[in-house]
């Protein structure tokens, strides 16, 4: 009997299951102040306008099939002017708060546009992927976070006044030299140094006796550079070398962007390889503030592929 009862207290617990039910739980009630004012307690405000531009009436049929602008224009007689139909920009910026501003370069419309580029020259390709991530790990200047320089001395010398005749005399130039260099800043992913423009200048001696060779040095510039170039005449006569005032004698080409780097490609890979006994670019050349300047001889010019096919070699 007593294993039995065992037995069957046994069977009652396996038989039995656990009950998943759960109590319901109330939906949240949100309460809202707007929603609970009675309408009628809502007085209409005097700042806002009960009327809207939805509910206003729709013109008439007879005033929308007479709209058509396109032939009010050709009925006219006499074409308007051509400003009301392109814009102009300014010649001159005249500051941010003139009301006629000039659109940006990248508009066409603007007077600094350029179009392009239309490749992406094999130098660009060099100075993005190599030249300009080495550039900025030579001269980046870590600065921690809460980093104060230190305050700099004025870059003019004032005098010491041990003379009266210090007395109202401007501030000197700095210790070596007269002249200012630059301010540089930080370098930074912001403004890491690249090219921005390349100007060729040709100096001819014998235009001073025939403009003939002005005239051939302008089209090898132009042939070399791919832009219109610009001629310049000398200002005042110097005897000893036989100049004459407002004497046409140089001519000079600038040229930017994808050009630029064409122009600067075709002289490292084709031209400069080819000169003999070349030495390079002295490392003194230059000012110091991002320019660089170089010559080279006539005969080199014609070491240029534009140039060299007009030669029988």
């Amino acid at each position: 009997m007593a294993s039995r009862r065992v037995r069957q207290r046994l069977g009652l617990l396996c038989n039995r299951q656990p009950s998943l039910a759960r109590p319901a739980i109330a939906p949240l009630q949100r309460r809202s102040a707007s929603t609970e004012i009675p309408v009628a307690a809502i007085e209409p405000s005097e700042d806002v306008d009960p009327s809207s531009s939805f509910q206003s009436p729709s013109p008439p049929e007879e005033v929308v099939q007479s709209f058509d602008p396109i032939g009010r224009s050709r009925s006219r007689k006499r074409e308007l002017p051509p400003s009301r139909y392109r814009f102009r920009p300014p010649k001159y910026y005249r500051g941010p708060l003139h009301p006629h501003q000039p659109p940006p370069p990248s508009d066409p419309s603007s007077r600094l546009f350029r179009p392009g580029p239309f490749s992406l020259p094999r130098l660009e390709q060099t100075y993005t992927t190599t030249i300009a991530p080495d550039l900025l790990t030579l001269t980046y200047l870590h600065l921690p976070p809460g980093f104060r320089p230190p305050p700099r001395a004025a870059r003019l010398r004032e005098w010491d006044d041990s003379s009266p005749y210090h007395k109202n005399r401007p501030a000197r130039g700095p210790r070596g030299g007269d002249v200012l260099r630059l301010l540089k800043r930080p370098t930074n992913f912001r403004n890491v140094p690249k090219l921005q423009r390349v100007t060729i200048h040709c100096m001819v001696k014998g235009a001073i006796q025939e403009s003939a060779y002005l005239h051939i040095a302008g089209m090898i510039v132009q042939a070399i550079s791919g832009v219109r170039v610009v001629t310049h005449a000398t200002r005042t006569s110097v005897a000893q070398w036989g100049l004459r005032a407002n004497k046409h004698i140089s001519v000079t080409a600038e040229i930017e962007g994808e050009a630029m780097y064409h122009f600067i490609g075709k002289c490292v890979d084709v031209v400069l390889p080819r000169i003999k006994d070349w030495k390079g670019v002295k490392g003194s050349s230059g000012d110091s503030s991002g320019n660089i300047s170089f010559g080279i001889t006539p005969e080199a010019m014609a070491l240029f592929p534009e140039v060299e096919v007009n030669y029988d070699m």
